[in-house]
């Protein structure tokens, strides 16, 4: 047997290239192979997902592979490190159960043939997961702006699938803002090309300097994807996309498509651009990551529909994740302090992928029982879907931050790391986003919970979906109490220019 088959790099391949062959297949095929197609190829990627994560945390080393043999900076590298498996285990999960429920939900009535809309659902959501996972593997900045848009533009259509004008608006904001911060990355790209002649990660991690050419390249391509990431004041278009989308896309682009944008800001920032960052640009984004916490939690608070509530709920819970970058900044006690905020920062993004996709698909079982989402005409909606309102609960817990779930554990990393600092300022906007995320989550539960005179119907097929949504929801309260801190699979290929980002 060749040797080349037997390289565990190869794995990296299948990642990118099972659900792209499915996408590929779905469109060559009749309409009702798409959803077949589908959920053949999702155990085959979770599999590849767990088989990647295995082999770099038993290894302790990261994966690389050189696409057609040819090594950078004449080719391309894909590499996992712990932070990449992580990305690939969160997408595979989120969207297989996003999947499941959207199955039942999309079924055809009996006697009825399958569709176009499910057909596009199937189709995108294979796209769409080809090329997450293109983005937590690739090793250069062109080709990862590649899967970037590839990743945006499977995302878009998701919004207005209904066809509505509404959802139809939505989308092409979605649309502007998503092409400016292309536009944004792109110029960012051909600057540090045109200044160091590569696009490679690892090759620039050790090239690039403070010339004025570097800092507005890196400058432009943070603002770009920031933008992607409906970083506060850039989320505008992250309420209204939900507001008109299924519930199985709204899952997804909450819990996975913004991820894939801020994955991209934590590889530009603590791997190409250690020697231009400073304690002002650290503050900068620490504070725009604060005040999406303080005004998504505010604007969570005055809305009066469930969808739109847990929108902002996304744009305040994203706050969280920039955080991570001011902490890791001059850090005295650096191997403590900074671990803590680096385990920190992924552990809310899996935790809040889970808890968030939760949400909304517990959001979509609870307005198909009420015939809507207005939050003061749920009252009792928890005695037609019990299980579905559990999950929302255990799924808020989560979001608020109270143990034992990956929302309290990664929270109380980052108070840590800020208290260890001695950047209180942080922790102070942390409890207050806590504290405010409690203000409106727990008057939905207890509506839910409460005795109503409205009539509710169960939904169709709601046995199935509310076990897919109570399944997402303990993943993410259980979280936890999972081995990603103490530092293991995080630790693995941290961040490559980490020591010059002001770590020791």
């Amino acid at each position: 047997m060749p040797a080349a088959v037997l390289d565990p790099g190869l794995l990296l391949v299948l990642a990118v290239m099972l659900p792209a062959t499915g996408a590929v297949a779905a469109l060559a095929l009749p309409g009702r192979w798409a959803g077949r197609i589908a959920f053949g190829l999702w155990p085959l990627g979770l599999a590849v997902a767990v088989a990647v994560a295995w082999t770099v945390w038993v290894g302790g080393a990261p994966l690389h592979y050189a696409v057609g043999g040819w090594a950078p900076p004449l080719g391309l590298m894909l590499r996992a490190d712990g932070p990449s498996a992580l990305m690939l285990l969160i997408a595979a999960i989120v969207i297989g159960a996003a999947g499941l429920y959207a199955r039942a939900d999309l079924r055809p009535e009996p006697g009825a043939s399958e569709s176009r809309a499910a057909t596009v659902f199937w189709t995108l959501m294979m796209s769409l997961w080809s090329a997450l996972n293109a983005v937590a593997l690739g090793g250069d900045l062109f080709n990862l702006y590649v899967a970037l848009e590839l990743l945006t533009f499977s995302a878009i259509p998701l919004v207005c699938l209904g066809g509505s004008a509404k959802t139809l608006q939505a989308a092409l904001r979605y649309l502007v803002f998503a092409l400016v911060g292309s536009v944004l990355y792109l110029l960012g790209t051909a600057l540090l090309y045109g200044t160091y002649g590569t696009l490679d990660i690892v090759l620039l991690a050790g090239r690039t300097g403070p010339e004025p050419a570097a800092i507005l390249a890196c400058a432009l391509m943070i603002a770009g994807l920031a933008a992607k990431t409906a970083l506060f004041p850039l989320h505008l278009w992250l309420p209204p996309a939900h507001a008109g989308a299924p519930p199985a896309a709204s899952a997804v682009l909450s819990g996975l498509v913004v991820k894939g944008s801020f994955f991209l800001i934590a590889r530009l920032w603590f791997d190409v651009m250690p020697g231009l960052s400073t304690a002002m640009a650290a503050n900068l984004i620490g504070a725009l990551g604060a005040g999406a916490i303080l005004a998504g939690s505010v604007m969570a608070l005055r809305q009066a529909r469930l969808k739109l509530m847990i929108a902002y709920s996304t744009v305040a819970q994203i706050g969280y994740l920039f955080l991570m970058v001011p902490l890791l900044f001059g850090v005295p006690q650096a191997e403590i302090a900074a671990s803590a905020a680096w385990s920190g920062g992924w552990l809310q993004l899996a935790s809040h992928a889970l808890a968030k996709a939760a949400m909304f698909l517990a959001a979509g079982l609870i307005a198909e029982a009420a015939g809507h989402d207005r939050i003061h005409g749920l009252d009792g909606v928890g005695r037609a879907v019990p299980v579905a309102v559990l999950a929302f609960t255990l799924a808020g817990l989560s979001l608020v931050g109270l143990p034992p779930s990956g929302g309290f554990a990664a929270k109380w990393l980052l108070l840590s790391a800020s208290v260890a600092t001695g950047q209180w300022w942080w922790a102070a906007v942390m409890i207050a986003g806590g504290l405010l995320a409690a203000f409106y989550l727990f008057p939905v539960i207890g509506r839910a919970y409460a005795d109503g005179t409205a009539a509710f119907a169960r939904p169709r097929d709601a046995r199935l979906r509310e076990f897919v949504v109570l399944a997402l929801a303990v993943a993410a309260a259980l979280l936890g109490l999972s081995q990603l801190y103490p530092p293991g699979l995080l630790q693995i290929g941290l961040g490559i220019g980490l020591a010059g980002a002001g770590v020791p």
